[in-house]
């Protein structure tokens, strides 16, 4: 039996869920046009009033940690409801080629890597793949820009990335503005891919190119559906820390086979990969010594390869029936 303060304390708990600035019982994924709304490609400034950063203004306001029970308790319903629309997403949308692609937010447009992962994303789009990232700029925005571009021709390709280079990094001026005018030019087809950014990195904007956008508020949840949802396999593109991170991450994950297969862990750039930060030859030697077992492990500069290799494996991957449909 609820007591006349009772009630008033879930009275007061309901009032603040309904007086936040996010639905805290959505059924949906997001939509580039729900997190963008209010913001005007003609003048930057609006970002600061869209949607999206309405939230994450509350979310540095608030906190990170905060002590907020009941803003605790928003967070948690949001992101719950965020998990059951991806679930539904899943039920549309085949897992077993659900294919990944990491790398750093800093990657700029005019890097001759940005254009390889733009290309082979909207090839691996045409061939029936769902396209997914951290959702995100750099090599995650390359990854949503090429998925977006499925349909049209490898020249329209080049005419995109040309409309965007004046504006390189998510941080210069023009950023949202280059990539409104490539969705203008471009109308979207019927191809989908899916981003899963986060509020704590809420200073990168979401790519507007993902036509479905799974945000979170909680980053652990962020960080493991990113790989956890690449059924179909993960491509590394150059990155930093965070790319590290999801690189061990999803090796533990084939390592143990937590979900019954392993999926294929692509490194695209072979002098990245083997001399920068070459966690390559770390990992083929853990293989090779035992210390990582049933990791699927290749390394490439030619897109072709990496098509060739996930087209492989998902045929195998069929006709052995080795997925447990979620």
């Amino acid at each position: 039996m609820i007591t006349s303060t009772g009630y008033e304390e879930l009275k007061d708990v309901m009032a603040y869920l309904a007086e936040v600035p996010y639905d805290v019982s959505r059924k949906s994924l997001y939509h580039p046009a729900e997190l963008y709304e209010g913001f005007d490609p003609d003048d930057e400034s609006s970002f600061d009033r869209c949607f999206d950063s309405v939230i994450y203004q509350r979310y540095k306001a608030m906190g990170q940690h905060t002590n907020n029970v009941k803003e605790l308790l928003a967070r948690t319903l949001h992101d719950h409801c965020i998990h059951t629309a991806l679930a539904r997403f899943f039920k549309t949308y085949d897992h077993r080629r659900s294919v990944g692609i990491m790398g750093g937010h800093a990657l700029l447009r005019t890097d001759s890597i940005y254009r390889d992962i733009a290309l082979l994303s909207q090839r691996l789009t045409q061939e029936g793949f769902v396209m997914l990232s951290g959702g995100g700029p750099g090599a995650m925005e390359a990854t949503h820009l090429g998925a977006w571009m499925a349909g049209f021709s490898t020249r329209d390709v080049e005419d995109a990335l040309a409309m965007m280079m004046p504006s390189p990094s998510f941080r210069d001026a023009g950023w949202l503005r280059t990539a409104f005018s490539v969705i203008d030019k471009y109308p979207q087809q019927e191809y989908v891919s899916l981003g899963i950014p986060t509020w704590l990195y809420g200073h990168e904007p979401s790519t507007p190119f993902a036509t479905h956008i799974a945000k979170y508020f909680e980053n652990s949840l962020r960080e493991d559906h990113i790989l956890t949802l690449a059924f179909g396999g993960t491509i590394y593109a150059p990155g930093s820390a965070g790319t590290l991170q999801e690189i061990f991450q999803e090796a533990v994950q084939n390592h143990y086979l937590s979900y019954g297969f392993s999926s294929p862990m692509i490194f695209l750039g072979k002098r990245f990969w083997t001399e920068e930060i070459p966690v390559y030859p770390l990992m083929d030697r853990l293989m090779n010594t035992g210390k990582y077992r049933n990791l699927l492990l290749s390394i490439t500069d030619d897109i072709d390869e990496v098509v060739a290799t996930l087209q492989a494996y998902s045929q195998q991957s069929t006709e052995q029936s080795c997925f447990n449909q979620p």
